[in-house]
Parts: structure tokens; sequence; C-alpha cells
């Protein structure tokens, strides 16, 4: 009954129901935006949350990431260009349903399974975190510290590309991390006589520049599309005898996306097209796959709802994101001073309890938002990218500068930008990146810890069974994606074409 009393006070006694429900119709138009990213909509998003009391601005990140999920499907159904990478599974029939004069069907389809997925997530979410988090109580300082490499070498390891660059990028990570006072000696680091820095790099603006500027300047280089989609369009919600049909495909994309959600860096994009090949292998009618099935929309997206909420579940029990849109949210979490694990459960309840009503009100209000906001996202869909880009830099830039009033943060941002812009083109992840600037100080303070205490003794690492059990487990991690990307280039070079 506790658990309950925070929730209910949460929701009547400070703007989280506001919250959630600005945060889904934020979410929805930003993922309605080809090429704006749940995360990227997220932290564009992250400096207004900077002064706002922490349990709204939890629930207004966490809500974007339920609303940026369904956004994505509304133009990938319309113009068959996905607003999110998740919903790249939804484009290839929900753009045939499209062309035969169902998009508003498929629409429904989309946004009724959205928030099936998102409420089975919600559910998972709540029975899941706690019980993870418990477990945690028993780290020690070397078994901390080997959480942060299994983190690092997880993401490093699942990176889209090359095992090499996944770990490099989250080397930048940890140095970033060491800017500013060491955490054991106070001595300042990397500071090279900038007041500014002693603090710290903060992570709001490596976020926002690698993210969100470095995209924008990605748009910036590319030609303009021209969008067919021109007419309005309405939402036409599945009948009884469609919801019955679309039940398997949905409890399937749901289970696949608890599954997906839970593993740090699977993400809705490999849950959705799971969902989707397996809604097929199972479905009744897998002939009309590929031609504009209902159930080929339904499976993905109730997947990827459904990780908006499981992928939560390692990043609150353990503070280690599993994608992108977590990272912003575990960003925003330490922005207010609080660390995810089992003390947060014990010292701030009302933030975790707050939350899970946050989100049923997010995914529950969904329904009726994304019934009433498709006109404006399709009108939004259709603007000349150049005044969306502007629009979405003055944003960046407002919300940045109002933190400490000072152009320093700036001139952060965009050299984080350019940053990022470098590695896009390198083919570099940032979720590596990201998780070692957020996981530095985890890292490094629990490493010199436990030297402390052991007279600088390494054997500390491999003598507590917890931290041995975790750096095996990394180096497992790291050795089977060197040996899969081994693997991978020989198979290219025997390839017609390729080099012997």
């Amino acid at each position: 009954m506790e658990a309950f009393g925070y929730a209910w006070s949460a929701l009547t006694t400070t703007p989280a129901a506001f919250a959630a429900v600005g945060g889904v119709v934020w979410g929805i138009l930003g993922g309605a935006l080809p090429g704006i990213s749940p995360s990227i909509t997220m932290a564009l998003l992250l400096p207004f949350t900077y002064t706002m009391d922490p349990i709204p601005a939890i629930v207004l990140l966490a809500s974007t990431y339920v609303g940026a999920e369904y956004g994505g499907s509304i133009p990938a159904i319309l113009i068959r260009t996905p607003g999110t990478n998740a919903a790249a599974a939804t484009a290839i029939d929900g753009y045939e349903m499209q062309k035969q004069g169902r998009g508003g069907e498929a629409l429904g389809i989309s946004l009724v399974s959205g928030v099936f997925g998102g409420l089975i997530g919600l559910f998972c979410l709540i029975v899941l975190t706690e019980p993870l988090a418990s477990v945690a109580l028993y780290f020690t300082p070397p078994a901390y510290f080997s959480l942060g490499v299994l983190g690092l070498s997880v993401i490093a390891s699942l990176s889209a590309g090359s095992l090499i660059k996944g770990l490099m990028a989250g080397i930048v990570g940890l140095m970033i991390a060491t800017v500013g006072i060491d955490p054991v000696s106070g001595v300042s680091r990397f500071t090279y006589g900038a007041p500014e820095l002693l603090g710290g790099i903060p992570f709001i603006l490596i976020m926002v520049g690698v993210f969100a500027v470095s995209e924008l300047l990605v748009q910036a280089g590319r030609p303009e599309a021209k969008t067919s989609q021109k007419r309005q369009m309405t939402i036409r919600l599945p009948s009884w005898a469609m919801l019955k049909r679309l039940r398997k495909p949905q409890l399937i994309g749901s289970g696949i996306g608890l599954f997906e959600g839970c593993m740090p860096g699977a993400g809705g994009s490999i849950a959705a097209f799971m969902a989707y090949n397996e809604a097929r292998r199972w479905s009744k009618h897998p002939e009309e796959f590929g031609k504009g099935s209902p159930e080929a929309i339904a499976a993905p997206e109730s997947a990827n709802n459904t990780v908006a909420g499981t992928a939560l579940v390692p990043m609150l029990s353990f503070g280690i994101p599993g994608s992108n849109s977590t990272a912003i949210l575990l960003g925003g979490l330490l922005i207010h001073g609080l660390q995810p694990g089992p003390l947060l459960f014990q010292r701030h309840p009302d933030v975790i309890y707050g939350l899970y009503s946050g989100l049923l009100v997010a995914n529950l209000s969904l329904f009726v938002l994304g019934i009433l906001i498709i006109t404006p996202a399709v009108w939004l869909v259709n603007r000349p990218r150049p005044y969306l880009m502007a629009g979405i830099f003055a944003l960046i830039f407002s919300g940045i500068y109002s933190i400490d009033n000072t152009l320093f943060d700036l001139y952060l941002v965009l050299l984080a930008g350019l940053g990022g812009y470098i590695m896009r083109l390198l083919g570099f992840p940032f979720l590596p990146l990201v998780l070692g600037l957020v996981l530095g100080y985890l890292i490094e303070a629990n490493y010199r810890r436990s030297l402390l205490l052991t007279g600088g003794e390494h054997r500390v690492f491999i003598e507590d069974p917890i931290s041995l059990g975790l750096l095996l487990t990394a180096f497992l991690f790291v050795v089977g994606s060197g040996l899969r990307d081994l693997r991978d280039a020989r198979r290219k070079m025997r390839e017609p074409g390729g080099k012997s």
C-alpha cells in the first residue's frame, strides 16, 4: 500500500501527470520527424529538465521515449520513411496498406498495438526492477568496478560494426569523464586553467551535442526529399474481429520486447524485426506479409513499445543503460543527483513510484493523444527541412544557455556535435561513448577504492566472487564479438569481388 501511496502522491501533488502528457506529445512529434530518433527527441528536452523537480523531470523524459516509439510509425506508414530505427519494420507493410488506401487502418493498428506493448512493458518494469536491484546490495567496490567494465564490454561488443570502434568510443567516454576534480585526491585534472571545467564536463552537454547537433549537421548536408503525402489523414481503429486476429502477433511482439529490452545493447530495432519474422512464422496468413498485412504492423509495434518499458529494467537496477534513449534517461537521473540501484529504491522511493505512475498515465494517454495529434504530426512531416532544422537548433541553444547562462556551455555543445559528426562519418557508435562518460566515475572511483582498501593489491578483483564472475562475463563478450568480427571479415573476403 505504501507504493500506491507514493504513486498517488506523485500524481496529485506534483505535475507528473502533466509532464507525462507533455512528454507523449513531444515524443510523438519528435518521432514523426524522419532522422530525429527517440534519443535525440529526449536529448532536446534534457536541458529544460535541469531546473525541474526530479519526479516530473524523469517522467517527462521517460514519457517522451514512449511517445517517440509510436511517433516513428507515422512517417513509416505514410511516406515509407521510418521516423525511428525501430519503425523500419513497420514501414514494410504499413506503406503497402497506405498504397491500398488503408493508411488510416494501419495507423490505428499501430496505435492500439503500441499502447498494448507499452502497458505490458510497464508491468514487467514494475515486477522485475526492484528484485534485480536488491541483488546489487551484495556488491562491493571491486564488484561495482567489474559491473562498469561489463557494461562497457557488452555495449561495445554489440555495437554495429567493429568491436574495436566500440571499445575506442568507450575509452573516449572514459577520458572525458576524467576531466575535473580527482574523486580521491581532489586534484584538478585536464582543466587547462578553465574554471568551468573544475566540476567536469556535464553529461547533458555531451549527450545533446553527439546526438542532436551531430544529427542536424548530417541532415543539413542531405538534399531535401520530396514527400508525396500532402493530404490529411485520420486514424481508423481496428474492429473487434481485427483485434482478435491481432492478439497473437501482439503477444509475440511483447514477449520478444520483454527479452530484448532487458538485454543491454539490443534495443527496439532488433526486437521489431525479430517480432516481424516470428509473427510471419506463426501467422495463419504468412503470404500477406510484405503485401500489407495488419499482423506485420501489430508485432513490431508491440515489440518496440514493450522495449520502451523493459529497457529501463537494467538501467534502474544496475545503472547500466541498454540503449541510447535509456542513456539519456540515466543522464537525467544523474543530473538530479539520483544514482540508479538498490539505494535509489531505499532513499528515493517517491521517484521510482512516481516514474511508474507517470508511465501509466503516458501509456494510457497515448491512445487518446495518438488519435488527436495525427493531423499536426502529418503537417509537421511535410514541413520544409530547413525550417525544421533551424527551429531545432534554436531549441538546443536556448535550452543549453538557460542552464548556467554561459557561452562556454554552447562552445562545448558545438564541439561535442562536431565530434559526433566525425564519429558518424567514420562509423563509430555513440552508446559506448555515452556509457564511458556516465560510468566513468563508477569505474574509476571503485577501482581506486578497491586498491586503497587492499594496499594496491589487484588480486581483490578476482578474489571477490561477484567481481570475478562479472569480469569473466565481460571477457567472454569481448572474445565472442572479436571472433564474430573475424568470421564476418573472412566471409566477405571469400565472396565474389572480395580480396583474397
